[in-house]
């Protein structure tokens, strides 16, 4: 899992007529990614709707983008033109089995504080939670909705 775009404020652009694509954020700094269509996935973060294995669609030399469904914009309260704040990792190959990578994740949403004030146990079970999970893609799952349990139980 790495992280390529963080906390980063976009805009949800509309383009009648583009499909799938008509509504869509162009992920910046992305140009570089090699990957073919469906072998490129992002998990992550828009506003604070949990956007689980979406495609990043290639461009050849251009940012990567993903397009964002009528589901995901009802659920932000969101359309073409709007500003949208978007946190997305890129899924590796490799499954998280360093409890230090998941604090970083805790530590990277600004939750390690509301991570760590929880005991011991609850602290365990949420590790044992995401490391348990057999592919990088489902722990990534794991880490965003404990993310968002956070997010709530902070708020």
């Amino acid at each position: 899992m790495k992280k390529i775009i963080d906390n980063q404020e976009l805009e949800l652009i509309y383009k009648s007529g583009n499909g799938a694509w008509t509504y869509h954020l162009v992920i910046p700094n992305t140009a570089e990614i090699d990957g073919a269509w469906g072998s490129l996935k992002v998990s992550g973060l828009i506003d604070d709707y949990e956007l689980k294995e979406m495609n990043l669609a290639p461009r050849k030399e251009e940012d990567k983008m993903i397009s964002i469904n009528q589901k995901i914009r009802k659920e932000i309260g969101k359309t073409g033109g709007d500003k949208v704040t978007v946190t997305l990792y890129l899924h590796t190959h490799d499954r998280i089995n360093k409890n230090s990578q998941i604090l970083k994740c805790f530590e990277d949403a600004g939750l390690l504080d509301s991570f760590k004030s929880l005991n011991k146990d609850d602290q365990d079970e949420i590790i044992n939670d995401i490391t348990s999970k057999k592919t990088e893609a489902k722990q990534i799952e794991q880490i965003n909705h404990h993310i968002n349990q956070l997010l709530n139980w902070k708020n």
